[in-house]
């Protein structure tokens, strides 16, 4: 009964993630910019959930906080970097290579959790951050140019879907999986996310 249950939970992410809308990851409004303080909070929620990657590396996270025992508040350190990496996009900063930084993120979650072993919290600590700021840096690819409402509404969102999202599997990873398979299984999968994404952008790339 517990080997379905888990087989069952390993299936329905990987098939959350694989479904995800890649093509459109980065324009939630059809690629106009959010006008209003609904179009932003929309975009803020979608984000996150349509670009496979994203959604993925999510995921990862939550399985993290779950079988490392981190804190609840962990994801805050996330949520900030994000934050602050949505703030230099909407500046006009530019960073070559975020995308591809993002897909490599996603690719090592996936391996750290897959591998099996015992990360500390400030291996994940520096992870959430590192990763976080080029995640928000492409998440400040749809709301460039927004005027101050859509902008403050669209990071709203983005905070409550991320958090959502990471807490949820942190719950769900703490009460259904007692062994390391299933967070092994997930970890492989995640990687294949990031390990295509990663390909994607190589191939690419200009």
């Amino acid at each position: 009964m517990i080997s379905r249950r888990l087989r069952y939970i390993v299936l329905s992410i990987v098939t959350l993630v694989v479904t995800s809308s890649d093509a459109s990851a980065h324009h939630v409004m059809g690629g106009r910019t959010p006008a209003t303080f609904a179009e932003g909070l929309l975009s803020g929620l979608g984000h996150p959930i349509i670009g496979a990657d994203h959604l993925a590396f999510l995921v990862g996270l939550g399985i993290a906080i779950g079988i490392a025992g981190l804190s609840l508040f962990s994801p805050l350190l996330f949520l900030l970097a994000v934050a602050i990496g949505v703030v230099a996009h909407v500046a006009a900063i530019n960073i070559p290579g975020a995308e591809l930084i993002v897909a490599l993120s996603v690719l090592i979650a996936g391996a750290m959790l897959a591998s099996g072993r015992s990360i500390h919290a400030r291996n994940w600590a520096t992870l959430f951050v590192a990763a976080g700021f080029f995640h928000g840096y492409a998440y400040g690819e749809s709301i460039y140019g927004a005027e101050p409402t859509p902008l403050a509404a669209y990071l709203t969102g983005l905070v409550i879907i991320q958090t959502l999202a990471m807490v949820g599997v942190a719950l769900v990873t703490r009460t259904l999986w007692q062994s390391k398979l299933g967070p092994r299984l997930a970890g492989a999968a995640i990687g294949g996310v990031g390990f295509a994404a990663l390909v994607a952008q190589i191939v690419t790339a200009p």
